[in-house]
């Protein structure tokens, strides 16, 4: 069993490239933040549930912050020009015994090739690992690529819509 915060795997995408999903490390704050620079306004407000362009210091060094108990969060990498870049990530933060909340962020110029399902899938492995039960989100109704993830994650999955998000409960056992 690999410890959270040394996880690595590769994996093909739809379009052939290979991403590595790996853990979250200090020195990754460059390139995470050049992402979310390449994030469009929609979708991060699809992942904030807010309209941002940019972060406090404060919340950028609690979005690093990851002890990978409470809080386990991966990146996904691939080469470009040569170059490992950091496209999209997937986090989970224990909120009860047993229970996670997870997120997603996938760059705009990556939507659409697997990345955010093949976050999921390893996020899922993690979560296993650590003994927890179900993940749980809060997704916008229209954030249809999310609930698609989450759908044909293999998970069982309980929705409850309500006026502006549709609450999301994923078992893992």
């Amino acid at each position: 069993m690999v410890e959270a915060r040394d996880y690595s795997a590769s994996e093909t995408l739809r379009d052939g490239h290979t991403v590595e999903i790996r853990a979250l490390r200090p020195e990754d704050r460059a390139s995470l933040l050049a992402s979310v620079g390449r994030t469009s306004k929609q979708s991060l407000y699809r992942r904030f549930f807010s309209f941002r362009r940019g972060f406090t210091e404060r919340e950028v060094n609690l979005y690093l912050d990851v002890d990978f108990v409470s809080h386990v969060a991966l990146v996904a990498v691939l080469k470009e020009n040569g170059q490992p870049v950091i496209v999209g990530e997937a986090r989970y933060v224990v909120v009860q015994p047993g229970q996670a909340e997870v997120a997603f962020a996938v760059d705009d110029p990556h939507q659409g090739h697997g990345i955010g399902t093949a976050l999921m899938r390893h996020l899922v492995v993690l979560a296993h690992q650590a003994g927890l039960k179900e993940m749980i989100a809060e997704v916008l109704p229209e954030n249809t690529a999310m609930l698609r993830v989450f759908e044909t994650s293999g998970l069982r999955i309980k929705t409850r819509r309500e006026a502006d998000t549709v609450h999301v409960v994923l078992q893992l056992s």
